[in-house]
């Protein structure tokens, strides 16, 4: 098992030059500090889709070395396009990270045979282990239950972010006991590890990671009743980080906080006003701000 518990799927800081460093360094020692058992750079949260190659290895080089092995550092290197996810997969390697994370291709889609031979062609191409990445309303296509056993019996595939709650069940009782389910989604959390998933890949421990990480930590100790008190104080706010497509009500988030969490991506527009201010209420009256 790679980690146990929650990781954050970290947003990337731009300026107008590119990377803002300065406040990556601040924000990976936050999450560092405060019990975060993963990181997952270049994935959706970090806008990875707006990055070029470059910064995407830029960005994972520097999170290697700043996290310094004290965690697992897992590199987004999912894409549409099989031999483009190669490259990514080749330069996380490259650049140190200890396994990668790759959706179903979007867009494109394929058959059943096309994401076994996705996914298959991928993890041959590293040492490091893959996680798949199960999202469906941002990739346009499922990843079935037995397709993810097969991977899991036959490749270098060690776990899933799953986001769909319906199926997680089979896919926890169909795969191979050292094949690890953590839950994609922060609403879906709690839920998750009822079924068995042995943490979360979570968005919300961008702004409350000591949150996130307890809340997760209390459950997998057995102590369901305070976990489940934590996951209903945060369940309002988790809501409120996705009225807007993520990252643009996180990175708000932060930016409300006091912390510089940059410049947002083309096609991402700032937060609706409306909405902002409902994110602030929220925050103020959990304390946040």
């Amino acid at each position: 098992m790679l980690f146990k518990g929650a990781a954050t799927a970290v947003i990337t800081p731009f300026n107008k030059e590119g990377i803002d460093f300065e406040n990556f360094d601040k924000q990976i020692d936050i999450q560092l500090n405060c019990g975060i058992q993963a990181i997952i750079v270049c994935g959706t949260t970090g806008e990875a889709s707006t990055m070029t190659e470059q910064e995407r290895y830029e960005a994972i080089a520097f999170t290697v070395k700043k996290v310094n092995k004290k965690i697992p550092v897992i590199a987004g290197t999912g894409c549409n396009d099989t031999h483009h996810s190669i490259r990514l997969s080749k330069d996380a390697y490259t650049a140190g990270a200890d396994a990668i994370l790759v959706t179903a291709p979007y867009y494109n889609k394929t058959s059943k045979k096309g994401l076994i031979e996705h996914f298959r062609t991928i993890s041959e191409s590293v040492p490091i282990p893959t996680i798949l990445y199960n999202i469906p309303s941002r990739a346009g296509m499922n990843i079935d239950p037995d397709v993810i056993k097969h991977l899991a019996e036959n490749c270098n595939v060690i776990a899933i972010k799953e986001c769909n709650l319906s199926q997680m069940a089979d896919v926890i009782q169909s795969t191979p006991d050292n094949f690890t389910v953590y839950s994609g989604d922060d609403c879906i959390n709690l839920p998750a590890l009822s079924l068995g998933a042995m943490g979360v890949v979570s968005v919300l421990s961008n702004i409350l990671p000591s949150h996130v990480a307890m809340m997760n930590k209390l459950f997998l100790e057995n102590k369901v009743d305070q976990s489940r008190e934590l996951f209903y104080k945060s369940r309002k706010l988790v809501n409120l980080l996705f009225i807007e497509t993520s990252p643009i009500p996180v990175k708000k988030a932060m930016h409300l906080m006091g912390l510089d969490s940059g410049l947002l991506r083309l096609p991402l527009v700032d937060m609706d006003e409306k909405n902002a201010q409902l994110l602030k209420d929220e925050m103020i009256n959990q304390g946040v701000i």
